[in-house]
């Protein structure tokens, strides 16, 4: 079964590592696979050194990029060209540019070649709420929507993720989506106790320091000007008797300049410490103690599936898949909710966001508890072996219809 897969670019996240296991994995007497990539814009990390270290080489569209351009109908034009002379029995599309570029280049190849090739988009994420005005938002929607009349499976990462796409925003029908989970690469985590005090070595961190952790590209989406807005509040009550916090930013972008000068005009040089990019996942994760995400919107962020691989607990926005990373509420307090696995806390609610971390600091057997749990259910639910065994079950579903 020849699979053709797409991705706009190969910049630092989940999406990137989801693509690469997959072309590799499906590499068998069963399956042959390909991946067609394009260019990662300036201001973000390209993860093509991930694809190498995996002999995983994809097909280069130059043209093919994030941003809406004039260049699009040439990628349209290439990608087609390519599905023409790989001749695939599925297309597989990721992300919202490639899923135009290449479901459409699918579109013109069924009608053209007479090959009922089968379609299926996965959605990491979304763009129906926060990323743009209301105008721009519902033209994207309509393609979305346009879209999924020509799409023969639609993935969701999550529950909560396909109860938007689908329930909220009205994109396909409810027989057309299958929830598959990311998986994510479990090994490298495994020493995660050994490796504890490597990073807080490297930054001087106090014995009695909680590290909070943001990882992720420092962009819009992700709202880190809230971790910045609760460094400021602990700042002006640190002498009230709180935990030491060190607030740590892990993750590069267009952003993390204009970041860096908030931080310095708010007085935060000794609360907010800005790594940039890392590849030592499994030594920074070990190394934190909380995981604080702020994001605005969400699919499944692979940065609290890795904390919870490392047996560390999280505090984060309520945002797509987010609440099922957090499980069942156990309690509810004044402006926040404990989980199973972490803390939820309402979207922009910097007081809210520090209270959460307050309290966790405060309390080391909550966050073992909540820790050990989350290592659980990462272990159980989120290997990239479950990963490829369910898309080769859907591949073959698609395959007997």
């Amino acid at each position: 079964m020849k699979i053709v897969r797409i991705i706009a670019r190969l910049n630092v996240g989940g999406p990137a590592r989801h693509v690469v296991w997959l072309t590799k994995n499906l590499q068998t007497e069963e399956f042959q696979s390909v991946l067609l990539t394009g260019t990662v814009p300036d201001g973000e990390e390209d993860m093509n050194y991930f694809a190498e270290q995996h002999g995983v080489a994809p097909i280069f569209i130059p043209e093919m990029s994030r941003e809406l351009s004039a260049k699009d109908i040439i990628s349209l034009w290439k990608v087609f060209r390519q599905i023409v002379r790989e001749k695939p029995d599925i297309i597989h599309t990721h992300t919202a540019k490639a899923g135009t570029i290449g479901r459409v280049a699918g579109f013109f190849y069924r009608w053209l070649a007479w090959k009922n090739v089968k379609m299926v988009h996965t959605y990491h994420g979304h763009v129906f709420h926060s990323y743009y005005g209301k105008r721009k938002t519902a033209i994207f929607l309509f393609i979305e929507k346009s879209l999924a009349r020509l799409t023969d499976k639609i993935i969701a990462i999550s529950a909560q993720q396909k109860a938007e796409i689908n329930e909220k925003f009205g994109v396909g029908h409810d027989s057309q989506f299958r929830i598959v989970p990311l998986g994510i690469d479990l090994s490298p985590f495994k020493e995660a106790e050994a490796k504890k005090n490597i990073l807080r070595a490297e930054i001087g961190a106090a014995d009695d320091a909680i590290l909070v952790g943001f990882v992720g590209r420092l962009t819009e989406i992700k709202n880190i000007p809230l971790v910045l807005r609760a460094a400021k509040i602990y700042k002006e009550q640190k002498n009230a008797g709180f935990p030491k916090l060190k607030f740590v930013i892990i993750g590069d972008g267009h952003l993390r300049e204009s970041l860096e000068a908030e931080a310095a005009n708010s007085g935060l040089q000794n609360e907010v410490l800005f790594l940039g990019n890392r590849n030592d996942t499994d030594v920074f994760y070990a190394g934190l103690d909380i995981i604080a995400l702020t994001s605005l919107n969400e699919g499944t962020p692979l940065s609290l599936i890795e904390a919870m691989a490392n047996g560390k607990t999280f505090v984060s926005t309520v945002v797509g898949g987010v609440a099922d990373l957090l499980g069942e509420t156990i309690e509810k307090r004044e402006t926040f909710e404990i989980g199973e696995r972490g803390i939820g806390v309402a979207s922009g609610d910097a007081d809210a966001l520090f209270d959460a971390l307050v309290y966790l600091a405060k309390d080391e057997n909550l966050r073992k508890t909540l820790g050990d749990k989350g290592r659980e259910f990462v272990t159980n639910n989120y290997s990239k072996e479950r990963l490829t065994a369910d898309i080769i079950n859907l591949y073959r579903d698609l395959n007997q219809n």
